[in-house]
Order: structure tokens, then C-alpha cells, then sequence
């Protein structure tokens, strides 16, 4: 865990080369359009606007009693969100230090400021999406009381989001395997959390599953306080904060163990 802690004070320190390096992100992904950075927001509303249309407006379909909510679409929007934001932040941070090989072999930088770049970057596009949501469902719902779970719940999706996205950085960095493992843990990751469906559907003896995905219960939790307006119990809390403690002790070892070949890998 020192490991760790010394690494995001290291990156902490140098906050206004990070957050100069995240704006030069954001600007450089869309370079050459004409929104430039808009389409860092643009690309999740619509996203959100396809799902309203498609399933509750077109189709008008309706799910079951035991779900949180009976409209498709309004239950989909609040998993599949967060879901995008967590595997773009994901995807962009384990590649971000291959990205950034020929700056990490010339200077003495912390390798995490790289991989908080690319996260960051990527956390920025959807946070104010999320919290755009979270307000619209509180008018729709009226649970303003447990939209107060939110703000804690954007902060530990961006922690577990860097923690994934720095372990899978250096496993990248170590072998370019993992990219192909990667995309596809990330293809059939949203089929294993109740992102698609709600949980009442699985079969019971086999709902622990789910929790081997590190987004499921962010997206109960998330469901949770904008669909039935209550707070996350207990169990979910705990789950996302064991998902936390192992995260960082694998970033810590890895961490550790790479410290001298990872020039030599890059």
C-alpha cells in the first residue's frame, strides 16, 4: 500500500503538470473537429438520448414487478453510464504508458502521472453527465434525499477506475497480451453485472458471480439511489471497498516488482 500512496503523491504533486496534461488530452483526442472537446460530451448524451427513444419511447417496453423501475430505458441509462465511463477510463489508462513510452524513457516522470492523465481525461466526459442524470431522475423521482450517495459513489468509480487502469497498465507494458484480454473481459463484462438486467433475473445461487465484476455493485448502488431512492446497504459498501483494498495491494506488488524493468519494457 506504501507503494501506492507514494506514487499518487507523487502524481498529487505535480497537479498542475497533470492537470495541464489532462486538458492537452482531452484537446489533442478530438484535434481537427469541429466540436474539438464537445465530443467528449456529446457522444454520451446521445448515448443516453438512444436509449430514452429506442426502448421507452419507440418500443414502450416495460419491465418486470420485481425491477427497479418498469421502464427499459430509464433502467438501462443508469448502468450503462457509469459501465462506459468505467471502460473507457479502463481501456484509455492500460494503454496510456505504451502511449507515452518515448516521454517515460527520457525523463524521470511517475509513471502514474501518466496513467492519471488518461483516466482523468476520460472521468471528466462522463462526470458531468452522470451528475446531469442523477439530477434529472431526482426531478423525475423525487429522491432528492439519497442523491447525497453520489457524490461519494463518482469518487470511488474514479479511484477504482485508476487503480484498474494503472494495474492493467503495467501488465500491458509487461506483455501487450493483455490489450486483447482486455477487450474482450470488457465485451462480455457488461453481460456479467446487472447493467443489462436486473438482478432479480439471474439465477440466486449464482448472483455472487456478478460480484467478480469490480462495476456491479457500483451499478446496484447507482440504481439504488436513482430508482428506488434509497441509500446503498451496507453490503454494497463493502463489497466496493474489498474491491478497492485488492486492487491496490495488486497495484503494489506489481508496482514493486516492475520498478526497475519498466523503461526496458516500454
Amino acid at each position: 500500500m506504501q507503494q501506492v500512496r507514494t506514487q499518487a503523491s507523487s502524481a498529487l504533486a505535480l497537479w498542475p503538470l497533470l492537470w495541464s496534461m489532462v486538458r492537452r488530452e482531452m484537446q489533442s483526442r478530438y484535434a481537427g473537429s469541429a466540436l474539438g472537446a464537445l465530443w467528449a460530451y456529446v457522444q454520451p448524451l446521445l448515448t443516453v438520448a438512444v436509449y430514452f427513444l429506442v426502448f421507452d419511447v419507440v418500443f414502450a417496453m416495460r419491465m418486470g414487478e420485481q425491477a427497479p423501475t418498469e421502464r427499459v430505458g430509464t433502467y438501462l441509462v443508469v448502468g450503462a453510464l457509469p459501465w462506459l465511463a468505467f471502460a473507457d477510463g479502463v481501456s484509455r489508462g492500460a494503454s496510456s504508458l505504451i502511449d507515452s513510452a518515448g516521454i517515460l524513457q527520457k525523463n524521470a516522470l511517475p509513471p502514474a502521472l501518466f496513467v492519471w492523465r488518461s483516466v482523468l481525461a476520460s472521468w471528466l466526459a462522463f462526470m458531468p453527465i452522470m451528475v446531469l442524470l442523477a439530477v434529472l431522475y431526482g426531478f423525475i423521482t423525487g429522491h432528492w434525499q439519497a442523491m447525497g450517495a453520489m457524490p461519494l459513489l463518482l469518487v470511488l468509480q474514479l479511484v477504482l477506475t485508476l487503480l484498474c487502469g494503472h494495474v492493467l497498465a503495467l501488465l500491458t507494458a509487461a506483455t501487450r497480451d493483455t490489450t486483447q484480454v482486455l477487450g474482450f473481459a470488457l465485451g462480455v463484462g457488461i453481460f456479467l453485472s446487472p447493467v443489462l438486467f436486473p438482478l432479480s433475473l439471474f439465477p440466486a445461487d449464482w448472483q455472487w458471480a456478478l460480484y467478480l465484476n469490480p462495476m456491479s455493485a457500483w451499478v446496484l448502488a447507482y440504481q439504488s439511489v436513482m430508482l428506488s431512492g434509497q441509500w446503498p446497504g451496507w453490503q454494497l459498501w463493502g463489497i466496493m471497498g474489498l474491491w478497492l483494498v485488492l486492487l491496490a495491494g495488486v497495484l503494489t506488488g506489481l508496482s514493486r516488482n516492475s520498478r526497475e524493468e519498466l523503461v526496458d519494457w516500454l
